[in-house]
């Protein structure tokens, strides 16, 4: 009898490919309409926060969800296993769409969101982990490759189609019923993913804690949430102070990551890490500015274009669906791009700088429209286009370089400051539009975004031949 298959790969690729689709799609749902829900009125169904203070928490949300993802390691390394852990944050994450869909107010904003940033890095850090699973030693590299590209098309899926759901309830009925959208559009992912759970290979814990470390463990988790309690409480922690609390936290753990790399004396070629410290802190830069997508760009998307075709007025929120149609469209295609090169593509520290310049050459001309007061749909459009390149440019080859350079006893490590360049990004661009944002001068704000993009580009392109030799064989 022939094996049941998920196109032509193992059949347990789908309950995978439907927790993750539903995960995104729940999770882009959500961040469509959150900035929108943080400062719209009371009058128009949200909480009725300054734009300001809004756009920070949008950052510090965002840094906290890719912060989330070391939390979530640990736990699939030492206590549940991944698969495991997949299936129990995928819960967490339909818990805090339910809270946002059922309890008004702000602590159903807070409770909520603090439920599905927790789900989400566990979802993030785990799925990977269990499709690898499901592929031999053995398999051929094709196979194992085409599966993560079958996992990725399930990841823009979910991106598209979210935001267009969740935005057309929110414009037509109300905030709640596009959170509600998206805690049903989980809990079908956890239900398309637990018929299946029985066709996924075992996923014991690799690192198991023993008794004490269980016992340090607890005490150190009920440590760390007495300490957040108490600064919440005490007054000491606030929605306005949060961003820039959480920006020093991430900064620390960073540095303390990099040190604890840079004096083992089991990594063995330090020139790499070394290498890895500017482009570091370019992946941080770069989503610092590409984030703006959630914040100053919605504002000028609601608030300046006009959405209106015929009798249709284009819900605010689709603008996270069309930069994810901009990602489905043209991904393939650099790909086939950097295929057909070969050994002529550029290395990735020149791929880097000519992110940063494409994306504040973008910026720059994107101040050029604002000033001009211009409202053009399809002018706005070709920008995303634009802004997703550099996002190519980018994205997809550093998770991929620090795999590549990771010390032979520092994989996670490698992955985790990955993690960390994320989440130090989309926490500094909360501050950055909490601090740089001027509702009457937005003209400035593009400008200065434009300013760091190009400086950090230029910058890098300087350092570009010291990186290339660093990295010989790696890049």
């Amino acid at each position: 009898m022939q094996q049941k298959t998920f196109f032509g790969h193992p059949y347990a690729l789908s309950s995978i490919f439907h927790i993750e689709l539903w995960e995104r799609f729940s999770f882009y749902g959500m961040k469509a309409i959150l900035f929108l829900y943080l400062y719209y009125e009371y009058s128009q169904g949200g909480l009725g926060i300054d734009k300001n203070i809004a756009g920070g928490i949008v950052g510090a949300y965002g840094g906290s969800v890719y912060l989330s993802c070391l939390v979530g390691g640990w736990v699939a390394d030492r206590v549940l296993g991944a698969e495991r852990t997949l299936f129990y944050s995928g819960i967490v994450v339909m818990c805090g769409h339910i809270i946002l869909a059922l309890v008004p107010g702000l602590e159903g904003l807070i409770l909520g969101m603090i439920c599905i940033a927790l789900g989400s890095g566990g979802v993030k850090t785990t799925a990977s982990a269990t499709l690898g699973t499901l592929y031999e030693t053995d398999d051929t590299r094709h196979m194992r490759d085409a599966g993560f590209s079958i996992f990725y098309i399930a990841i823009n899926i979910g991106a598209l189609l979210g935001p267009l759901l969740s935005g057309i309830l929110q414009h037509s009925y109300g905030f709640h019923y596009g959170f509600g959208a998206a805690a049903v559009g989980m809990a079908f992912g956890l239900w398309m993913y637990s018929r299946g759970r029985k066709n996924l290979p075992p996923s014991p814990v690799p690192n198991p804690l023993n008794k004490k470390e269980q016992k340090q463990a607890s005490f150190s988790w009920l440590a760390l949430i007495a300490i957040v309690m108490v600064t919440i409480f005490s007054g000491f922690l606030t929605l306005q102070n949060f961003p820039r609390i959480l920006l020093v936290c991430v900064i620390c753990l960073t540095i303390g990551y990099f040190a604890r790399l840079l004096m083992s004396h089991q990594v063995e070629n330090k020139g790499n890490i070394v290498a890895f410290i500017p482009l570091f802190i370019t992946i941080s830069i770069f989503w610092s500015l590409w984030a703006q997508f959630d914040t100053a760009m919605i504002l000028y998307f609601e608030q300046t274009i006009d959405r209106h075709f015929f009798n249709f007025e284009v819900p605010v929120a689709w603008l996270g669906s069309l930069q994810s149609l901009w990602v489905i469209l043209i991904a393939g295609l650099l790909a086939t791009l950097w295929t057909k090169m070969g050994d002529k593509q550029p290395k990735t520290p020149l791929k880097f700088a000519i992110s940063m310049l494409a994306l504040g050459v973008t910026y720059f001309a994107f101040s050029l429209m604002v000033s001009a007061q211009g409202s053009s749909f399809l002018l706005f459009f070709f920008f995303i286009l634009l802004i997703t390149i550099s996002e190519l440019l980018l994205s997809p080859v550093s998770l991929s370089l620090a795999t590549k350079i990771a010390p032979k006893n520092f994989q996670a490590s490698m992955v985790a400051l990955t993690f960390l360049s994320y989440s130090l990004g989309f926490t500094l661009s909360g501050v950055i539009f909490k601090n740089g944002f001027d509702e009457n001068d937005p003209t400035s704000f593009y400008e200065m975004i434009s300013s760091i993009g190009l400086a950090t580009g230029i910058l890098l392109l300087l350092v570009v031949p010291v990186l290339n030799r660093l990295l010989k064989g790696k890049d």
